[in-house]
């Protein structure tokens, strides 16, 4: 199959974690994948375009480049955005207003420049939530809002859409063993002085499943939600955390 007739599947952050997990399952089934990151991604399927999301000029300049080749795109996957942990005492303005733009405000506006493509022939656009989507953790304040925002967000696409046969679900990942997460747990290790190992151990057992989730196991789920499988699934919100939730 041409380039020209594959299906366009556009995921942000697609450089690492789960959205390199995406890139890797969507590239492997035949679909062009436009990544768009702010980071260069170490192999690259198909397309790739450097953008700082959260700034709107870059997300248009991004779409501008995409409506050039591309005249629809069958999928959206709507990943990029970044961890914060604070409560909110400790969480700056700066702080505050750097989360919001980097995980709500650049889905609302990819999402937004998506549909315009998608409204001709329809589509799928999954959205990345987390178990903070409906519970609270410690220190997690900024990042909480914005995934509980993000469903949200998801199910007013999900209604308003629904008519242009565009489906919206919300894909909630619990703790996934990610670039992200290692991150998280070595900036705690920073701060408390417990070894990394302990901490990392401490987090698999929380985990009724006493492990945590792959990135490969999340793209599994999205892949099934961007198929005609999935077409009756309309603002959904779909738990994967090994049972986390369940507790």
């Amino acid at each position: 199959m041409s380039q020209n007739h594959k299906k366009i599947v556009i995921i942000t952050g697609g450089s690492a974690g789960i959205g390199e997990a995406c890139c890797d399952r969507f590239h492997h089934n035949n679909y062009h994948v436009i990544n768009i990151d702010i980071n260069t991604p170490q192999k690259t399927h198909g397309t790739f375009i450097q953008a700082d999301l959260s700034d709107p000029q870059q997300t248009h300049d991004a779409f501008d480049q995409i409506k050039k080749t591309h005249k629809t795109i069958d999928v959206l996957v709507s990943n990029a955005g970044i961890h914060f942990s604070a409560n909110i005492e400790q969480t700056s303005l700066d702080d505050y207003q750097h989360i919001i733009a980097t995980n709500l405000t650049s889905s609302f506006l990819v999402i937004q420049a998506t549909i315009q493509l998608m409204k001709q022939q329809g589509g799928r656009i999954i959205t990345i939530g987390s178990d903070q989507s409906f519970i609270a953790k410690p220190n997690s304040t900024v990042y909480g809002m914005t995934k509980a925002a993000i469903l949200q967000l998801t199910k007013s696409i999900a209604i308003d859409y629904a008519k242009y046969n565009i489906t919206a679900n919300c894909v909630c990942p619990g703790t996934i063993e990610t670039p992200l997460y290692w991150q998280a747990i070595k900036k705690y290790t920073k701060r408390t002085g417990e070894s990394l190992e302990r901490i990392h151990e401490q987090e698999k057992q929380l985990q009724p499943a006493h492990r945590l989730g792959q990135p490969e196991e999340v793209a599994s789920l999205i892949y099934y939600l961007a198929h005609d499988a999935g077409s009756f699934l309309l603002g959904s919100s779909i738990m994967i955390d090994g049972g986390y939730t369940t507790q």
